[in-house]
C-alpha cells in the first residue's frame, strides 16, 4: 500500500492541485479580458497561447488519472511504464515556462535597461525550454521507468535552467525596486507591493521545479515527481496574468501617488501607453 500511494496517490494529488490552479487561472483570464487592456499583439498572443495550452494540458491530466485508475485498474504491470500524458506534460510545461519567462525578461529590461541581463535570462530560459523538450520527447520514446536513468542529465539541465531564470528575474526586480525607495510613505507602500509581487513571481515556480527535480532524481520508481510537475505550468501562467492584471490596481492608485509626489521624488507611475507594453512602473536610476 505505501508503494501504491507513491505511484497512484501522488499522481492524484498532483492532478487535483493542478485542477484547482486551473480554476484560479481561468479567473485571471476573465479579469484580463474584462479589463480590456490596450496591450500590443504579442502580449495578447502570449495570453491566448497560455489559455489554449493550459486548457489542453489540464484536460490531458484528467485523462491521465482516468487512464491510471480506470483503464489500468488492477494492472500492476502498467506502473512500470509511462504513457503519453507524461511526455506531453514536460513539453507543455516547457512551452508555458518560456512564454512567461520571456515576458518577465522584457519587464526586467523595461526597469533596468540592461541588455546583458535581458540576454542572460533569454539564454537561460531558451536552454531550459530545449532540454525540457528533449526530456519530454525522450521519456515518450523510452517509456520504461526502469530505463529513466538516462534521462537524468536532461531533466537536471531542464529544471536547473528553468529555476535559474526564475531566480534571476525575481532577484533583478527586487533589487531595482529596493534601490528606488524614496522615503515617501505612499510610494514606499506601492514599491513594497511590487517587491512582494516580484518575490511571488519566481519563488513558487522555483520550489515546484526543484521539488520535481529532486523527486525525479532520487525517487524514479515512484510518481512523486508528477505531483510537483503537473501544476508548474499553471503556476507560470498565473504569474504572467497576475503581472498583467496588477496594472489595473496600480492605475487606481495613480491619483494617490500623484498627490504624494514631491520635487525630489524618483518614483512615478507610467503612462497608459507604457504600461500597456507590459511594464508596471518606471523606476529611474537612483544615485
Amino acid at each position: 500500500m505505501p508503494q501504491l500511494a507513491l505511484i497512484v496517490g501522488v499522481y492524484l494529488v498532483g492532478i487535483t492541485f493542478n485542477t484547482f490552479l486551473y480554476g484560479l487561472v481561468l479567473a485571471q483570464f476573465v479579469t484580463y479580458f474584462k479589463t480590456k487592456f490596450e496591450d500590443p499583439l504579442w502580449i495578447r498572443t502570449a495570453v491566448w497561447s497560455l489559455l489554449f495550452t493550459d486548457t489542453i494540458h489540464s484536460v490531458v491530466e484528467i485523462y491521465a488519472i482516468w487512464q491510471t485508475c480506470v483503464e489500468n485498474y488492477g494492472n500492476l504491470a502498467s506502473f512500470g511504464s509511462v504513457t503519453w500524458p507524461i511526455p506531453f506534460t514536460a513539453v507543455a510545461t516547457s512551452v508555458e515556462a518560456i512564454i512567461t519567462q520571456l515576458f518577465l525578461a522584457y519587464r526586467v529590461f523595461l526597469l533596468t535597461h540592461s541588455k546583458v541581463l535581458l540576454g542572460t535570462i533569454c539564454v537561460s530560459s531558451t536552454l531550459g525550454f530545449i532540454f525540457g523538450l528533449i526530456a519530454g520527447i525522450a521519456s515518450g520514446v523510452i517509456q520504461e521507468i526502469a530505463k529513466f536513468g538516462r534521462l537524468v542529465p536532461f531533466v537536471v539541465l531542464w529544471l536547473t535552467f528553468q529555476s535559474l531564470s526564475d531566480f534571476i528575474i525575481s532577484a533583478s526586480l527586487i533589487a531595482v525596486l529596493a534601490r528606488s525607495r524614496t522615503g515617501s510613505r505612499k510610494t514606499h507602500a506601492i514599491i513594497n507591493r511590487l517587491i512582494q509581487g516580484a518575490v511571488e513571481t519566481g519563488t513558487l515556480a522555483s520550489i515546484f521545479a526543484l521539488a520535481d527535480l529532486f523527486s525525479f532524481v532520487f525517487f524514479r520508481n515512484t510518481n512523486l515527481y508528477a505531483m510537483f510537475g503537473f501544476p508548474i505550468g499553471r503556476i507560470y501562467t498565473n504569474t504572467l496574468l497576475h503581472t498583467l492584471n496588477a496594472r489595473a490596481e496600480l492605475r487606481n492608485m495613480e491619483s494617490i501617488i500623484d498627490c504624494d509626489l514631491e520635487g525630489n521624488s524618483v518614483f512615478r507611475l507610467q503612462s497608459r501607453n507604457r504600461m500597456a507594453s507590459g511594464g508596471d512602473v518606471e523606476i529611474p536610476k537612483v544615485n
